[in-house]
């Protein structure tokens, strides 16, 4: 039994019937393919060529042979590029990182390889959310990783029994491991890790009345900058605060601080109007107008029903 390019070579096997080829392990049907004579042997092409960065078995008469994945037909090439936050600090009610690679990933290996350690190097259990629908983007280069919020949010069983999953100032590393592969089942070019330090938590509402607008120059493309006093939702922050008269391009900038809003065309020496959804959140969650997490002992001082905050500026 060998492997010959795109064929298997089977040999001691009377018929088709007694060769089963698989590809992967688990209770899987057989791949379909087509059968030769040559000579002797069973010459088996499968009706969609196997890479071999994908494991292979055939199973001849009860007796099974293995083809192993060839790591090194193809190199490491994929990496993790950034982890939002970026900053050197979250709130101890972080409510979710996003881990960007450089090409597609793999579907289904996320929690074999995505770990939360302590400063002791100890894997923080059930830190996260560990679905098996994992919450990746349409090009499977962004990863959302979920804190339980039952170990954020206050008065809850998990939380009360088990503990929050970040201590204030404790340090905290996040780790994407070497084994992680990417859509051609390559494992990434190299571990990656990130470390945070742990601040006190975050259960106030976004205000964007407390934003500071830095305005542009009218008739030039300089950009529009808002610093809003705090990092927020890196994914929302670029999705959810928009100038609708003025298109352009969103950058954040300074940790998730500051937003950078770049215009296609020069800035008229006219009022313009920022429009910013209120379903956008900062790190723990927090929403325009609304806590992540109430407390019945808290009072609600800031609420909004609107969909929409707008705010102003005007070109100097």
């Amino acid at each position: 039994m060998r492997r010959e390019g795109p064929f298997f070579r089977i040999s001691g096997a009377s018929n088709e019937s007694e060769v089963p080829i698989y590809v992967g392990d688990g209770d899987l049907p057989p791949v379909m393919g087509a059968f030769t004579k040559d000579g002797a042997d069973l010459l088996f092409r499968p009706r969609y060529e196997l890479e071999k960065t994908v494991a292979s078995r055939v199973v001849v008469q009860g007796r099974e042979f293995r083809f192993p994945a060839e790591m090194e037909a193809l190199p490491r090439t994929t990496i993790v590029e950034k982890v939002y936050p970026s900053g050197p600090e979250i709130p101890a009610n972080q409510l979710k990182f996003y881990v960007h690679f450089s090409a597609p990933m793999h579907p289904g290996e996320a929690w074999e390889n995505l770990k939360l350690l302590d400063n002791k190097g100890k894997v923080v259990e059930l830190a996260f959310i560990e679905i098996d629908q994992e919450l990746w983007d349409r090009e499977a280069r962004r990863l959302t990783v979920l804190f339980d919020p039952g170990r954020i949010k206050r008065g809850v069983l998990p939380r009360e029994e088990v503990g929050a999953a970040l201590e204030p100032g404790a340090t905290y590393t996040l780790v994407a491991q070497s084994n992680w592969r990417d859509a051609r089942r390559v494992p990434i070019r190299a571990e990656f890790r990130q470390t945070f330090k742990v601040v006190p938590e975050d259960r106030a509402p976004i205000d964007p009345a407390k934003w500071r607008i830095i305005a542009p120059a009218a008739g030039t493309r300089e950009p529009l900058v808002i610093d809003f006093g705090e990092p927020l939702d890196a994914a929302l922050a670029l999705r959810l605060i928009t100038v609708p008269n003025a298109p352009g391009e969103a950058q954040l900038a300074n940790t998730e601080r500051q937003w950078r809003y770049t215009p296609q065309a020069p800035w008229p020496a006219t009022r313009q109007t920022i429009q910013v959804d209120t379903a956008l959140e900062d790190l723990a969650g927090n929403k325009v107008g609304r806590p992540f997490d109430v407390d019945t002992f808290d009072r609600v001082t800031v609420r909004t029903n609107r969909g929409q905050v707008e705010l102003h500026f005007q070109p100097r």
